[in-house]
């Protein structure tokens, strides 16, 4: 099964409208996560460690350590979408 974790920049109208609409979906909120605290890089990092698709509306500072971790790893998939 796919999973998702939604990154804290993600509208939160979207997670929910997605739960609702898809119950059986495992799509991790970032309070659930606790990742407030957290860089964009731990974010990434969090994510790949736990084989989730990271999710996020954040096109500000999230695409330079996304390219930069994918080209680092050979392993842990990532995927970013906006």
């Amino acid at each position: 099964m796919i999973r998702f974790q939604a990154d804290a920049d993600l509208n939160l109208g979207i997670l929910l409208a997605t739960i609702r609409r898809l119950p059986p979906l495992d799509f991790q909120s970032a309070t659930q996560a606790c990742l407030a605290a957290l860089t964009d890089p731990q974010v990434l990092a969090l994510s790949a460690g736990q084989d989730r698709i990271l999710v996020t509306h954040d096109m500000r500072t999230m695409p330079l350590p996304f390219v930069s971790r994918a080209s680092s790893r050979s392993t842990n998939a990532l995927a970013l979408s906006w």
